[in-house]
């Protein structure tokens, strides 16, 4: 069994409230850093820990922190992103709903690290009832003094608050996501000026996932440096992946960085293999947005190496052999899914919630959406595909925020990696797939 540093205590009775969690040691980071830290010592820690960012982008937590604007008397603020909206992506929902205090403690942590006076955790408009237990849950942390005035006879302030958005993918961006808490429309910024030097109101502002800011908390408990020591490489600590699709046991797992990609997939103590006893066919390593690899570059690196479970292996190789960790979103399918109707649901949403701010995402998801959906049904021509290629092609790299790169990727690794299911699509009007839409695995020598 790998080690737990997040969902140790997870399954044990009555975790989400405060007293369970004080007993099984919680809050002990708070006690630590203002009791015997300076602010500057827990960045240091967290510098040391190799923590990096795990809301899919891997930057660096302690470098992030450093880079928040100490020289000016405005407030700073830590925004905590719980606006976890990328598809097939589950795992800061479990956080807060089975053990919110976790979160609670790694925000005030990371709140007098830099200097905070003020935080708010930004949850999706869809997790209401997440909602409420965190409010529950800060509420019972300031009745036990570990939020509000002089905590713990500190001199240090805190006051924390939840502020649910309206469902918008894009606000999972950080400075869409400042724009939102301010009332405004959710569009992102163009950087510079970064929020680490004008972000919320306009002030020093740092923007952390759900998981990374729980993870401080064991890093200020055991410090960073035995923090560093689980995981391999440059990818330390433990890793929450939300598994889903076409496997046993689907699910959040904490995993070591380093786990082989076939391990988590076959073990018994992760996925338990391919549904129905089927043949793995494909996988999306880390959400929606990534680009998905077909099973011989999933389980191996270019080099023959197996593939591991971490920032840099999932990436070797570029985007033609490899993909990315990303926000952990494991999506596994079997021999009988098509390839083409997955990378329609994919346009289908990221044509929905771009903001449309920027020509060639507005204008390129709906496109791209349009001409999958003329090829899924029978529809398409030969060069639909290489429309699709250019489309995507003129997409990545030209847009405020990521989201145009979010849609491209997964239409430019599907046509890289499956360009004979486009042709059949094409070819044989479709014909290879039953009437329920399931892929009918006699018909995959027709495919080559």
């Amino acid at each position: 069994m790998g080690r737990k540093i997040l969902l140790e205590h997870i399954d044990k009775p009555g975790i989400d409230q405060i007293e369970s969690y004080i007993k099984y040691g919680g809050y002990r980071s708070v006690s630590k850093a203002l009791k015997e830290m300076t602010p500057d010592e827990v960045t240091e820690e967290v510098k040391k820990s190799g923590l990096r960012g795990r809301g899919g982008a891997g930057f660096a937590t302690g470098l992030k922190w450093s880079f928040l604007d100490k020289s000016t008397d405005k407030p700073r603020y830590l925004l905590c992103n719980a606006d976890e909206s990328e598809p097939g992506t589950f795992k800061d929902r479990l956080l807060m709903e089975k053990i919110p205090h976790l979160l609670i403690e790694g925000m005030i942590t990371s709140s007098y690290a830099l200097g905070c006076n003020t935080s708010y955790i930004y949850i999706r408009g869809e997790y209401m009832f997440i909602l409420r237990i965190l409010q529950k849950a800060i509420a019972e942390a300031y009745a036990k003094g570990f939020l509000g005035k002089n905590i713990l006879g500190s001199g240090f302030n805190l006051d924390l608050y939840v502020h649910p958005g309206a469902g918008a993918y894009i606000c999972g961006e950080e400075t869409a996501l400042i724009e939102s808490l301010e009332g405004k429309r959710g569009n992102p910024r163009i950087k510079p000026p970064f929020p680490a030097v004008s972000g919320l109101w306009n002030c020093p502002t740092i923007v952390n996932n759900v998981e990374s800011i729980a993870a401080v908390v064991s890093i200020v408990n055991e410090g960073g440096d035995e923090y560093a020591k689980t995981g391999i490489g440059k990818s330390t600590g433990t890793k929450l992946i939300s598994a889903s699709g076409n496997i046993n046991k689907p699910g959040v797992y904490e995993i070591e960085m380093g786990v082989p990609v076939e391990e988590f997939i076959y073990s018994d103590e992760y996925c338990g293999g391919i549904k129905n006893g089927l043949e793995l066919k494909a996988c999306v390593p880390g959400g929606s947005s990534v680009p998905i690899l077909p099973k011989h570059h999933l389980l191996y690196e270019s080099n023959g190496n197996p593939r591991l479970m971490s920032y840099e292996s999932l990436s070797e190789g570029g985007f033609a052999t490899g993909s990315m960790l990303g926000s952990g979103g494991f999506i596994v399918y079997d021999e009988k899914q098509c390839i083409v109707r997955n990378t329609w649901n994919f346009a289908r949403f990221y044509h929905h919630e771009s903001c449309g701010q920027c020509s060639p995402c507005r204008e390129g998801t709906g496109w791209m959406e349009r001409v999958l959906h003329n090829i899924e049904y029978g529809h398409g021509k030969m060069e639909d595909i290489d429309l699709l290629w250019d489309i995507q092609r003129k997409i990545e790299g030209n847009t405020i925020c990521p989201l145009g790169d979010a849609a491209a990727w997964p239409v430019a690794a599907a046509i890289r990696h499956f360009r004979h299911e486009f042709e059949y699509h094409v070819k044989y009007r479709n014909r290879v797939f039953d009437e329920d839409h399931v892929y009918q695995p006699e018909m995959k020598a027709q495919l080559v």
